[in-house]
């Protein structure tokens, strides 16, 4: 066939999308090849609480495939591996008698070193949604023409809601627990958060201008005060601690604490504000021992499996989380659940993600226009305070 391509796949393109190998082979137009390291690291990875069911997907493709994807050849390349396999790859792809071989991956450095060898690359055009949606999709529209679901409009300087039960100018201030929004934009978020026709809504926003604080508040409203909900679950990519979370001593909570710290301070600062004795067995140890039946905070590894309902579920750093682990959290929500998504697309600390391919991306660009989802992206002229202040506004 004239027009055949000769993809060599990556690691992360394989975790991102266990369905890649066939999206790329397109029926029978495309030959795929699997570098030998990327199966030994996709054998490291088997036991990572985050990745190890995505890798399970990979494997049972591959298992299934009858024939249609080639591991390359191995001969005369290295089968040590020391959990660095880039240079591994190149050297497969160089030393293979592929024709033209074109590497897929997700990997700025990995295609800087690949075109310095010579060898053809891309990125995996379906982890790239077009652009940042999360960012250029404000949940504001330029006209009535424009409108979708949920979304918002200027209309002689004050803000149109297209919500639930119609349009309607918002010209009033929310107060939600005592919490006073600081700008227009917090107000619209806590609109958002508290409308009980919209079931999910995300947020955008750089750090500082209080997507965490006013999640919480509006969780709190929600299950001590309206008490239209049972439960908060704060959820959380454990980046920093990955497959080593289990081995740490004592509770899951004790051995997340270093990492959601800003979590217990936030709380606490709202328990000030106004007394949420609910939500502890005891608010005067520190840390405070929260009540489970009110409140928990899990990392991300820990909900899978489980059925959640009649809660508000808090997923934070949402652009940590992969396309698969967004889907498999936001499965898990059976009736009566209220979900808010928060993050930064533009603050990744996950390796395997990029500004555009980011949980946070995707559920923007496929709920966009839903009747049960909303999204804002936050901004104002104030953060938490005038050093963060500083910050935004001079781009450090």
């Amino acid at each position: 066939m004239e027009n055949r391509k000769h993809f060599v796949v990556d690691t992360n393109v394989l975790l991102e999308d266990p369905e890649c190998l066939h999206r790329l082979r397109n029926g029978v137009e495309n030959d795929v090849y699997i570098p030998y390291h990327v199966l030994l690291e996709l054998n490291k990875f088997r036991k990572d609480p985050r990745l190890g069911h995505i890798v399970t997907k990979v494997v049972n493709t591959l298992s299934e495939s009858n024939g249609q994807f080639t591991i390359m050849n191995t001969s005369n390349i290295s089968e040590a591996f020391s959990g660095h396999v880039d240079n591994y790859i190149l050297d497969e792809i160089e030393k293979s008698d592929i024709i033209d071989p074109i590497l897929v991956t997700n990997d700025k450095i990995l295609k800087l070193q690949a075109s310095t060898k010579g060898i053809r690359n891309e990125d995996y055009r379906e982890s790239l949604p077009f652009r940042s949606d999360a960012e250029f999709y404000t949940g504001f529209v330029d006209s009535r023409e424009d409108v979708l679901p949920n979304c918002f409009m200027w209309d002689e300087g004050k803000p149109v809601f297209f919500g639930p039960d119609g349009e309607k100018v918002i010209h009033y201030q929310h107060k939600i627990w005592n919490v006073t929004p600081r700008n227009i934009f917090q107000n619209l978020v806590m609109e958002l958060m508290t409308n009980p026709g919209i079931d999910v809504v995300s947020v955008q926003s750089e750090a500082g201008y209080g997507k965490s604080f006013l999640a919480l508040a509006c969780a709190l409203h929600l299950v001590l005060e309206k008490k239209s909900h049972q439960k908060i679950f704060m959820v959380k990519p454990m980046i920093e601690i990955g497959q080593k979370l289990g081995y740490l001593p004592g509770r899951v909570e004790e051995k997340m604490e270093p990492y959601t710290k800003y979590v217990t301070d936030l709380l606490m600062k709202l328990h000030d504000m106004r007394p949420a004795n609910r939500l502890f067995t005891n608010a005067e140890a520190y840390p405070p021992q929260f009540d489970m039946k009110k409140f928990e905070l899990l990392p991300m590894a820990y909900i899978r499996g489980m059925n959640i309902e009649n809660a508000v579920v808090i997923l934070d750093e949402t652009q940590n989380m992969s396309r698969s682990e967004v889907r498999a959290l936001l499965s898990r929500m059976g009736e009566g659940v209220k979900c808010f998504c928060l993050g930064d697309t533009r603050q990744i600390d996950n390796p395997y993600l990029n500004q555009e391919n980011n949980g946070l991306n995707w559920i923007v660009k496929k709920f966009k226009g839903h009747e049960l989802y909303a999204h804002l992206v936050l901004k104002g002229d104030k953060s938490r305070g005038p050093i963060t202040d500083l910050v935004i506004k001079s781009g450090l």
